[in-house]
């Protein structure tokens, strides 16, 4: 297909960017107040994306479903060239620095749910010895009142 032909267009509507990857024009608006993405303003003052955009989106849409935040998203990006295309091996870059996080919380889910076993019909759900809740009796350390307990 021709670049002039009708049918290629190289700056995109909100519309047609949400459209084309399924996500509302408010959060393409959103990722943009976040810096994840980029846009132009038309002689209207109309935002306009380049056709990149649609592959940026699905990256973060991407990252999203498997629970990469998006300020984490916003870092990783951050590592890659002002304006540039995002491209595969820009992507293996992206995922590797994603697979160590995502690692991380895999254990710690299989941890979780290794320790819910013992916790299911329980029903003590004790301050003090709880193996989920308060492991080790962490928070009793720390003095009296609500304490919050992140590994």
């Amino acid at each position: 297909m021709e670049k002039n032909s009708p049918r290629f267009k190289s700056l995109l509507s909100p519309g047609e960017v949400a459209k084309r990857s399924g996500v509302a024009v408010s959060a393409l608006h959103f990722y943009e107040s976040k810096g994840l993405i980029k846009s132009t303003r038309n002689s209207g003052n109309q935002r306009r994306y380049t056709r990149d955009v649609l592959r940026t989106v699905a990256i973060i849409k991407i990252a999203q479903r498997i629970g990469i935040p998006l300020a984490t998203i916003g870092d990783a990006f951050g590592v890659l060239p002002n304006g540039h295309s995002i491209n595969k091996n820009d992507w293996k870059k992206l995922s590797s620095l994603w697979r160590e996080e995502l690692d991380r919380r895999i254990h710690t889910l299989m941890a979780l749910r290794d320790e819910l076993d013992g916790c299911i019909g329980c029903g003590c759900l004790s301050g003090a010895e709880c193996p989920l809740r308060n492991p080790g009796d962490k928070l009793g350390k720390e003095g009296t009142g609500a304490r919050l307990l992140e590994d």
